[in-house]
């Protein structure tokens, strides 16, 4: 009897102090730590803090410290399980458990990282260094990339995808991720050299190409036939937008930084040079094209000013920020507990595009009489990561309902995966090239 009413005690005092804690939780923060965005703000800096220190102690890319942090915090990670409840508000949370279950704010800040991404490297290429390049851009960026997607149609129809299906994940999965490559090239030192001009022009005219894709897919998907005049409209608009740029931008925008540097007042300058980047974004995406093509052509009339170095010094830091959120939210995104159910499949189709994306760069490279080291720096940079397009593309087609919603895990998979990769390819690239350098600068 006396156990039992120790019990009984026990168990009163328990419950009442966990209704104790609770009230006092609910008194300090009315909604869950976890939902809360400054909540995970603070979470994302921390962890990405210390994980990526790790990262860099142990001499592996910051990225892929960035990403494994995410995949640390977010919804699907089951470290948190013991903690933290099992779902939450409806809006804009993922079925799951973890740190960042509410992902639809960082989502946000992570296109807002893009956009800074790309800005800040388009003051690297001044307008002189893009022509330079261009033809050569143009011509290899859309070999490899219809040559790829082509040979992945066939390798997904073969694994036992049906004829949409593997159209869609086919496209997603030729185009390579712009921010995952320009991140990998900073942290190396590389974004300077010539390879690294070429492969930004490639990525910039895979980008254009991308928006194509996306209408004549939806365009096949509901009508049955590609739409002529929409190609035609999104290809007259970017050469448009580029040609104006290069040639009245060119012109008008640097004297007006220059004036505005003349002040000697830096929060002026760069409140100017951050509102002609996301104003350049904005028109970009109203007239249909990527915010990231915008950026970048943002930040080259930057660099045609005589203020380029002390406008990109300013806006690095806040870049370097947004930055770090798109890949941790990246990595958040990641649902490992779905390897299993598309391990095969996804490994199958990262071979094939690896193998297409790298010969098909370097044969492209080759015939327009680029250096072999050039075209095999290239080819190494552009064979691995997929990311921001191939999930937008995949995104359109399931939500007209043209393809199967499994895809959509399987290119995130995918786009992880390969994200891991690309480090460690350009890293061989730098082990295997310089044995057929002559000492020459690429």
């Amino acid at each position: 009897m006396q156990n039992i009413l120790l019990q009984l005690d026990s168990g009163t005092i328990k419950n009442s102090l966990d209704n104790t804690v609770n009230t006092l939780i609910e008194q300090i923060t009315p909604e869950l730590p976890h939902t809360s965005f400054v909540t995970d703000l603070a979470f994302i800096m921390i962890i990405g803090a210390i994980v990526t220190l790790a990262f860099f102690k142990i001499k592996q890319p910051l990225i892929i410290g960035y990403l494994f942090a995410g995949m640390l915090i977010g919804p699907f990670s089951s470290i948190w399980s013991w903690i933290l409840p099992q779902g939450g508000p409806s809006s804009g949370v993922l079925d799951g458990v973890g740190i960042l279950s509410d992902v639809s704010a960082l989502n946000l800040f992570a296109e807002i990282g893009v956009i800074l991404l790309l800005f800040v490297i388009g003051i690297e290429f001044p307008y002189a260094k893009i022509k330079s390049i261009g033809r050569v851009a143009v011509g290899a960026g859309t070999l490899g990339l219809f040559s790829t997607l082509s040979v992945l149609f066939y390798a997904a129809s073969a694994l036992g995808l049906q004829f949409m299906d593997a159209l869609f994940i086919a496209a997603a999965l030729s185009i390579s991720s712009t921010a995952i490559i320009v991140k990998i090239l900073e942290d190396a030192g590389r974004i300077k050299k010539e390879s690294s001009i070429l492969v930004l022009g490639i990525l910039i005219v895979e980008d254009i190409i991308a928006v194509i894709l996306i209408s004549s897919l939806q365009s096949i998907a509901l009508v049955g036939t590609v739409s002529i005049e929409s190609i035609a409209v999104v290809v007259l608009v970017a050469t448009g937008l580029i040609v104006g740029t290069f040639t009245v931008g060119t012109r008008v925008i640097p004297p007006l930084i220059d004036r505005v540097a003349a002040a000697e007042h830096r929060e002026i300058l760069l409140l100017s040079v951050l509102g002609l980047c996301f104003g350049y974004a904005l028109f970009a995406n109203i007239v249909g094209l990527s915010v990231a093509i915008g950026a970048f052509l943002a930040g080259v009339l930057v660099a045609e000013s005589k203020s380029a170095e002390v406008a990109k010094l300013l806006a690095s830091p806040i870049k370097d920020m947004f930055v770090a959120i798109f890949f941790i939210s990246v990595g958040a995104l990641m649902d490992v507990s779905q390897l299993e159910n598309y391990i095969f499949i996804a490994l199958a189709l990262i071979a094939v595009s690896i193998g297409m994306k790298f010969g098909s760069n370097f044969i492209g490279n080759t015939i327009f009489r680029q250096k072999r080291t050039k075209a095999l720096r290239s080819a190494f940079t552009l064979a691995a990561p997929r990311g921001e397009f191939s999930i937008v593309i995949i995104k359109a087609g399931v939500d007209i309902g043209a393809v199967s919603s499994f895809l959509f895990p399987l290119v995130g998979i995918i786009s992880i995966i390969t994200a891991f990769i690309s480090p460690f390819l350009v890293k061989a690239g730098d082990k295997i090239i310089p044995a057929l350098e002559d000492k020459e600068d690429v």
